[in-house]
């Protein structure tokens, strides 16, 4: 295809991801030009393909992926339309396809969430969890630690895939390695840190913490956050180098396939590893301080080979905040459960807190993913489409010009049709004591409606925003808004149960 000079240097001169298309009969004349930078003046966001150079190409969100003839038209028009038209480089995926890429994961992943509730509805009654009740705090932060770090690393995976940035072996090993390392160190520090957290909010809202219990939330915390981290990271880039070999948008599919049965290996880690440690906690009690020991002195190995390589050497500097702000904040959530579940009248509340908080975290994570890599392809960072320069009307989110607003759409056309299978399916395999009655129905439908409307619109102004400081939202967005899942869903259940139980609601609760 030949493209007027003119042209080609008009969506240079706009910012567009692009090149220029001038071809001779020999392919080796082509020369790149307008490709964006994905390292900004103050390096926040760091370079996907650092050390290698590629031909610089236009790409949409599925051009990496899928072959040429799926599409009518050029990727060069096609891009060069949906710039024009709405300025944000929209993917060239049709509805069908988009929704049946995300149906089958977000079922898979709301299928596990299902099963870590009930679970945990089991474990409850342990001896550990009726003596150390702080445990429950833990619950929601590890759980929502795990979800961060593997989301966090599917979505900038899901990035370099669509770009093309994984397409040399060299280069995608050393990125898989570098993500890898920096992901079980920040599960290990993170590990600690939800511990100490679960202690200090522990000893806050009952006056009093043995010491003992706090070496066991530490041994628990970091040996779960570490196995769980590993086990999980090594699938996730199975399906992601699967999705690439499968021609599936990895964005559609990796963020929830990576909490499809995430909460509940998780969850079974935990339970397995408190009640455990209990059971050594008063007789060999030198075990737990050998555990946290071990793990500690694993840290200077995951720095030095997370250091290898440019993009995660970055990381390693930079990507804390955005994890330990979410730790704190899903440990905020977390005491909210453990007083809820204290009260024998809300009792019922704790098979249904691991679905309401892994589907809205679920969902929310695929929309952010789509959005950061509309921007990483079609924006330099800093630039933004005009309607997004500022915080919009939320209902912009589902209505707007903005390549994702479909997207938006189906996402929360979701929640009603999955949350009625998973509470039907929680019925069915007796997580649940009794038959759930309408009232019941309706209000947590309600609870799950507000929270994912919430979270799209969040994620929808917050990706933009980070993008617009010079940050990479492929590190920073999920962990906020899988946090905020945490503590929306698990505060609005409670409150939703508080509601059924003050009008006489006695159905679930």
């Amino acid at each position: 295809m030949v493209v007027p000079e003119s042209q080609d240097k008009k969506l240079s001169q706009s910012g567009s991801v692009g090149r220029s298309q001038q071809h001779s009969a020999n392919p080796s004349s082509s020369q790149p030009s307008g490709s964006p930078q994905h390292l900004s003046s103050n390096g926040n966001i760091p370079p996907v393909n650092a050390g290698l150079h590629y031909e610089s190409q236009d790409y949409t969100e599925t051009d990496s992926l899928l072959p040429n003839e799926l599409y009518s038209g050029s990727r060069f028009s096609r891009s060069t339309r949906a710039k024009d038209a709405g300025g944000s480089g929209a993917p060239g995926e049709s509805l069908c396809s988009m929704v049946l890429q995300i149906l089958v994961p977000f079922l898979l992943a709301g299928l596990g969430t299902v099963s870590a509730g009930m679970l945990l509805e089991m474990v409850q009654n342990w001896d550990v969890f009726q003596e150390i009740t702080e445990i429950f705090i833990l619950v929601p932060a590890v759980l929502g630690m795990k979800g961060n770090l593997e989301m966090t690393l599917a979505s900038r995976l899901s990035t370099a895939v669509n770009a093309g940035k994984m397409e040399s072996s060299r280069e995608k090993w050393m990125l898989i390695v570098g993500n890898l390392a920096l992901k079980q160190l920040q599960a290990t520090v993170l590990g600690l840190l939800a511990s100490l957290m679960a202690t200090l909010l522990g000893w806050m809202a009952e006056g009093r913490m043995p010491f003992n219990h706090v070496v066991l939330l530490c041994s628990t915390s970091v040996s779960t956050a570490f196995v769980a981290s590993l086990l999980q990271g090594v699938a996730m880039v199975g399906v992601i180098i699967g999705s690439k070999r499968m021609g599936i948008n990895p964005d559609n599919v990796a963020t929830p396939m990576a909490a499809s049965f995430g909460d509940l290996i998780t969850l079974a880690l935990l339970a397995c590893f408190s009640q455990w440690f209990y059971s050594f906690l008063e007789l060999y009690p030198y075990v737990l301080y050998l555990v946290d020991l071990l793990f500690l002195c694993l840290i200077p190995i995951w720095v030095s080979v997370s250091s290898k390589h440019p993009a995660t050497s970055l990381l390693l500097r930079t990507g804390w905040e955005p994890i330990i702000t979410a730790m704190v904040i899903s440990s905020i959530g977390g005491l909210i459960l453990d007083k809820t579940v204290s009260d024998p009248n809300l009792a019922g509340i704790i098979v249904y807190a691991p679905v309401i908080n892994g589907i809205g975290g679920n969902l929310v994570s695929i929309q952010s993913s789509r959005i950061s890599t509309n921007l990483h392809m079609n924006y330099s960072p800093g630039e933004v489409p005009e309607d997004r320069r500022t915080c919009h009307n939320p209902c912009q989110t589902f209505f707007g010009s903005g390549a994702n607003h479909r997207s938006a759409q189906v996402l929360l056309l979701l929640v009603i049709p999955g949350q009625l299978i998973f509470v039907h399916t929680i019925h069915v395999m007796k997580g649940g004591q009794t038959l759930p009655s309408p009232l019941f129905i309706v209000v947590f439908l309600s609870a799950s409606l507000i929270q994912v409307f919430s979270l799209l619109c969040i994620a929808d102004c917050m990706v933009h925003c980070l993008w617009r400081r010079g940050k990479d939202p492929d590190s920073y967005s999920i962990p906020y808004l899988t946090a905020l899942g945490d503590l929306l869903g698990t505060a609005l259940l409670s409150l939703a149960f508080l509601m059924l139980w003050c009008i006489g609601d006695s159905g679930n609760v």
